[in-house]
């Protein structure tokens, strides 16, 4: 079972580099990650979300592979691998994995003009050792599915990086 984890950032930037800490992390296995997108409320209340997972274009991709192969068997590769990459790019837009995007859009409206929201599912992590390549981040925790233990980690993470930008 994995986690949903939201974080506000003030700035996309900062969002941008606690997601790009995440994703070194689980290069490190300190992490498994399903889905990390970053959604920023605009100034003018429009929402931008940015995600890793992109199904349109792996449908497309996959399409057109699976199309050429069937085209070769009617000796039309060309047509086969347009039409194939047609149908999955349609399919790639209908399907909606990771992180539900009409969630993230609420949610966002809910941010300040600026703010920026790191949304993360997390199927498990060693929660030491990423709370550790969490410090110094800031922003604060708008919803999470952790237990108690693990909450008040992060929380105690994105807190002692508060308090040495204030000390500074």
């Amino acid at each position: 079972m994995a986690d949903l984890l939201v974080i506000a950032f003030p700035t996309e930037p900062q969002a941008e580099e606690a997601r790009a800490r995440i994703l070194a992390m689980q290069r490190e296995y300190l992490i498994a990650v399903g889905d990390a997108a970053v959604a920023l409320r605009r100034p003018d209340g429009s929402i931008k979300l940015n995600q890793i997972l992109q199904p349109t274009a792996a449908g497309a991709a996959s399409g057109a592979l699976w199309g050429s192969l069937i085209g070769l068997l009617f000796l039309n590769p060309l047509a086969g691998a347009a039409l194939g990459a047609a149908t999955g790019a349609v399919a790639g837009r209908l399907s909606d994995v990771g992180i539900n995007d009409t969630f993230m859009k609420e949610v966002a409206q809910t941010l300040e003009a600026g703010e920026a929201a790191l949304f993360l599912l997390v199927r498990k992590m060693t929660a030491e050792r990423v709370m550790e390549g969490l410090q110094g981040m800031g922003g604060r925790i708008m919803s999470s599915s952790f237990d108690e233990t693990k909450e008040d980690l992060l929380r105690t993470a994105l807190a002692g990086a508060e308090a040495e930008r204030g000390a500074a």
